[in-house]
C-alpha cells in the first residue's frame, strides 16, 4: 500500500466521523421541528392573536409559529391536564418567567395601615350656657391654645347670678355672727351650713366654677360678672362666641381636649380586625415628625362604618407633650406572629373573580394550571388551603402571559376545574380518579382522592371530611389542618390512574 493512498483513507474516515458527530450532536429542538408541522403562527404578545401566514405581528415582533407534536399530529400538550402547556427555555426567558418553591413555614408580617388622631371622648370638656347670657369679656386664649386649670376664658352677665351670689354672702356673714356671739347652739350652726351648701350649689347650676366661688368667699363681696375657667389642662379645641353676643342657653361656648392621651382609628376590613386583638401593643409613627409612639388596641368593639364599608379600630396612645393633635395621620405598624402555612407571593395567583389558579412547574417547561383556595391575605403573601402540596414549584412571574397562552391553546377556552379532594383539599380530576378505583360512595354521595391515602384517611373517619367537603371552596372554616401527603404519592396516584383504561 503506497504512502497517499493511506493518508487518502485516513482523511475519508476523519470527515465521515465529523458529519456523523455533528448530526448526532443536533439540538433536539431542531430535529423535533423538522418533524412537525406548522399548524399557525400567532402573536408573542397577544397568543388570542392568529395567522396562516409568517409575518410581523401587531405588536411589532415576528409571529411564532405553533407546531404539532410530530409523530400525533397535535398541539403541544405535555400532559392530559386541560390548559397544561409547554413553553421552551427560550421562549421563557423572554416572558420573564419565574418559578418558586411552596413551602409550609410560620413567618412575621408587619401590618401597616393608615391611622386618624381623634380626642379621647372621656377628655373632652364642653362648656355650655346653663340660661341665657351676655358675653362680655373674653380672655386672650383662643381655637388651638393651650389653657391651665382654672384659667379664664371669658365673663358674662346674667341676671341670676346676683341674687344668688347675694344670698351665699349673706348666709356666710350669718355663720360668723352665731359663731362671734357664741349664743345659738351647734344645731342652728348646722342648719345655717346646709343652707350655705345649698346656696353654693344654686351658684354652680349657672355655671359659676368652683374657682370663683372659692374668691367670693374669701372676699365676701359680689363680682359684677360671673366666669367661666378651663376645668382642665389642656386644648381649645372650639370656641363658639364673641365679646357683646347674646348666648340662648345651652349653647357650647368652648371646648376643651385633654391630649394628654389621644385616640387613634384604624379602618380595617372585616376579615384584618381580627389580628387587632384587645390589649394588643404596637406601635404609631408620625412620618413628618419622625417618633414613634406606643399604643395599645382598645377593649371597645370596632364600629363599623358604612360609607367605607370598614370596621374602625380604636387605639389608646399617650401623648404627653402634645405632638399629636387631631386629625393628624399616623402610620400603624403591627406585627403579626403567622403560624405555619402555605404561602405564595399574591402576583402567582391568577383571579378571574370565579376561581384562583396558579400553575405549576412539572419539569421540562410543562406548566399546568392548577385551581386553589386561598385563606388570609396580609401584604403581597397570601395563604394556600387548597389545591397546592409543599415541594411543589409555581410560577411567581410572567404567569398572566403563559395564562393566556394556555386559554388559546386549549379547546375553545374550557377548563374542567375537577372536583375537590375532601382530605388534602386538592382538585381531582374525577375521570382519572374513578379510572383509578380511587372514590368511596358516602351518605348518596360519591368522593373522588387524588392518592389512596387520602382515600384510606377518609375511610377512618368519613364524617368528618364529607363535613368538610360539602363546604364551599375557599370559605373560612374551623377545618382541620390541611393533609399533606408527598410528591412521589401524588405522582404515584397519577401514573395509576393514567395507566388503567
Amino acid at each position: 500500500m503506497n504512502k497517499p493512498f493511506l493518508i487518502a483513507t485516513v482523511l475519508v474516515l476523519v470527515a465521515v466521523s465529523f458529519a456523523a458527530g455533528y448530526l448526532f450532536s443536533k439540538p433536539d429542538s431542531v430535529q423535533s421541528r423538522a418533524d412537525r408541522k406548522v399548524l399557525y403562527y400567532v402573536d408573542p404578545m397577544n397568543p388570542g392573536f392568529r395567522s396562516d401566514k409568517p409575518g410581523i405581528a401587531p405588536c411589532g415582533m415576528p409571529l411564532e409559529p405553533v407546531y404539532t407534536e410530530g409523530s400525533g399530529g397535535h398541539p403541544q400538550s405535555p400532559s392530559a391536564v386541560p390548559g397544561a402547556i409547554r413553553i421552551n427555555p427560550a421562549r421563557q426567558q423572554e416572558i420573564g418567567v419565574h418559578v418558586a418553591q411552596v413551602e409550609r413555614k410560620p413567618s412575621v408580617h408587619t401590618v401597616r395601615l393608615l391611622g386618624r388622631v381623634v380626642p379621647d371622648e372621656a377628655r373632652v370638656y364642653r362648656i355650655n350656657t346653663v340660661g341665657d347670657v351676655w358675653a362680655k369679656k373674653f380672655a386672650p386664649p383662643t381655637t388651638g391654645s393651650m389653657v391651665k386649670k382654672d384659667e379664664l376664658l371669658f365673663a358674662y352677665y346674667t341676671g341670676q347670678f346676683l341674687p344668688l351670689a347675694a344670698s351665699y354672702i349673706y348666709l356666710l356673714d350669718a355663720l360668723e355672727r352665731q359663731k362671734a356671739a357664741g349664743q345659738d347652739s351647734a344645731a342652728q350652726q348646722a342648719s345655717t351650713n346646709m343652707q350655705i351648701r345649698q346656696a353654693a350649689d344654686s351658684l354652680k347650676n349657672i355655671g359659676i366654677t368652683e374657682y370663683q366661688i372659692s374668691e367670693i368667699t374669701k372676699a365676701r363681696k359680689i363680682p359684677d360678672l360671673a366666669e367661666f375657667r378651663s376645668p382642665v389642662d389642656g386644648i381649645i379645641l372650639a370656641r363658639n362666641a364673641s365679646p357683646g353676643q347674646f348666648v340662648p342657653s345651652a349653647t357650647e361656648i368652648y371646648r376643651i381636649g385633654d391630649l394628654s392621651r389621644v385616640w387613634v382609628l384604624v379602618d380595617v376590613f372585616e376579615n384584618e380586625a381580627s389580628i387587632f386583638k384587645p390589649g394588643k401593643a404596637l406601635q404609631v409613627t408620625h412620618p413628618g415628625l419622625r417618633r414613634r409612639f406606643p399604643a395599645r388596641v382598645s377593649t371597645a368593639l370596632p364600629q363599623f362604618d358604612p360609607v367605607t364599608l370598614t370596621l374602625k379600630v380604636r387605639l389608646e396612645v399617650e401623648n404627653p407633650d402634645y405632638a399629636l393633635r387631631p386629625d393628624m395621620f399616623v402610620d400603624v405598624d403591627l406585627a403579626v406572629d403567622l403560624p405555619a402555612a402555605l404561602t405564595v407571593p399574591a402576583d402567582a395567583i391568577i383571579d378571574s373573580g370565579v376561581r384562583k389558579t396558579v400553575y405549576v412547574d412539572r419539569g421540562d417547561g410543562n406548566f399546568e394550571p392548577r385551581r386553589v383556595e386561598t385563606g388570609w391575605r396580609l401584604g403581597k403573601m397570601v395563604e394556600i388551603t387548597g389545591g397546592l402540596m409543599p415541594g411543589e414549584k409555581i410560577v411567581v412571574s410572567g404567569n398572566f402571559l403563559i395564562d393566556s397562552e394556555s386559554r388559546m391553546r386549549s379547546a375553545q377556552g374550557i377548563r374542567s376545574e375537577g372536583v375537590l379532594d375532601p382530605v388534602c383539599r386538592m382538585f381531582v380530576d374525577e375521570d382519572k380518579a374513578a379510572a383509578a378505583g380511587r372514590t368511596v360512595k358516602y351518605q348518596d354521595k360519591t368522593y373522588f382522592f387524588c392518592t389512596e391515602k387520602c382515600k384510606s384517611d377518609f375511610e377512618k373517619d368519613p364524617k368528618q371530611y364529607a363535613e368538610q367537603g360539602a363546604k364551599k371552596p375557599g370559605a373560612k372554616s374551623e377545618r382541620p389542618m390541611m393533609k399533606e401527603h408527598s410528591m412521589q404519592e401524588k405522582k404515584a396516584g397519577e401514573s395509576a390512574g393514567s395507566a388503567k383504561p
